[in-house]
């Protein structure tokens, strides 16, 4: 049940995060004790637009592969859409996905609606799907991965960020010890440097200053890997007492919320409560680094990690039960 782990703990993640996001650490220790918030609160426990986007592309994704571009440029633009105009999307939503999302709703190509600029963690927040859908060949998997972070967020990090996460989601859910991630991730940095998925990106990488399309995609594996040396640097004397931010970032950009992310994991590796309290008592983008941590706590040990209570408040509770059922 590991898929269905990973959802609920990208879930539960984001629910603890949502109201520490735009609070020091002071003020969270203040509010909730040394620890951080424990639990979700609330009846039912609230997600954020991270979850939300989520959702919208689990429900974009067919019930089997294989993936088609095509298919799912159409797939995603609907749902994204469909959140866009949603009376729930009032939690604090980023602006780069509200653009872009806006103008997808006119019908314009998506290769002009990314925010091209953009490598914000709303690319890689949403990506769990494409890193849990068991079938998918290698070149799928990081192909729609990127494809997704594509349409609202054009940057190459961004797109790297978006492969990187939903591997990490991946290779967890299929028996890779935690502690092997960070050099899993590197070792991909550097095997995938050129590589750059035509089929599904066309030309988005032509652009001012760039003549290649391996020189667009090396440059965001390239700044994926600097966020990377960052972890393990981290890693090689772990505080899990200060906050992860300081030393990989504060995750409000792609590469930042995949660090910090595996970060709080490995702080926590068999503690997955412990993860996302750590994970939520950040200085930086909470939600987000909460959400990704969770997913890989639950990627790692299956929905049986998390108190079975929480599955009976949390927000979506069903709809992430069946993506879950269906995956796993």
């Amino acid at each position: 049940m590991k898929a269905t782990g990973s959802l609920f703990g990208l879930a539960y993640g984001d629910a603890l995060g949502a109201p520490t996001e735009f609070l020091s650490v002071d003020e969270i220790v203040l509010r909730y004790g040394p620890e951080g918030p424990r639990e979700p609160a609330g009846e039912p426990a609230l997600i954020t637009d991270d979850t939300q986007m989520t959702l919208a592309v689990a429900r974009a994704m067919p019930a089997h592969g294989p993936l088609d571009p095509a298919a799912m440029e159409k797939a995603l633009r609907e749902q994204f859409v469909e959140w866009l105009d949603s009376p729930e999307n009032n939690r604090a939503p980023g602006m780069t996905c509200l653009r872009a999302c806006e103008l997808l709703s006119y019908g314009i190509a998506w290769r002009r609606a990314t925010q091209e600029t953009s490598k914000g963690c709303g690319a890689n927040m949403r990506v769990a799907p494409m890193g849990l859908m068991p079938g998918l060949g290698e070149v799928e998997r990081a192909a729609s991965a990127q494809f997704q972070a594509a349409l609202t967020h054009g940057h190459p990090t961004a797109l790297v960020a978006s492969d990187l996460t939903a591997f990490a989601i991946h290779w967890l859910r299929n028996g890779m010890r935690p502690a092997d991630l960070p050099d899993a991730l590197i070792d991909r940095c550097r095997e995938q440097r050129t590589v750059y998925h035509e089929e599904w990106l066309a030309d988005l990488w032509m652009r001012p200053g760039v003549d290649s399309p391996t020189e667009f995609i090396a440059r965001g594996w390239d700044e994926c890997l600097v966020a990377l040396d960052a972890l393990k640097a981290a890693l090689a004397a772990p505080d899990r007492d200060a906050d992860p931010c300081l030393r990989t970032g504060e995750g409000w950009i792609a590469e930042e919320a995949l660090a910090t992310a595996v970060h709080c994991f490995l702080l926590f590796p068999d503690e997955p409560v412990a993860t996302l309290s750590r994970a939520a008592t950040t200085a930086g983008d909470s939600d987000s680094i909460a959400c990704l941590a969770g997913a890989f706590a639950g990627a790692a040990h299956g929905v049986e990690c998390w108190p079975a209570e929480w599955s009976r408040r949390i927000e979506h509770a069903d709809e992430l039960a069946r993506f879950g059922r269906a995956w796993d």
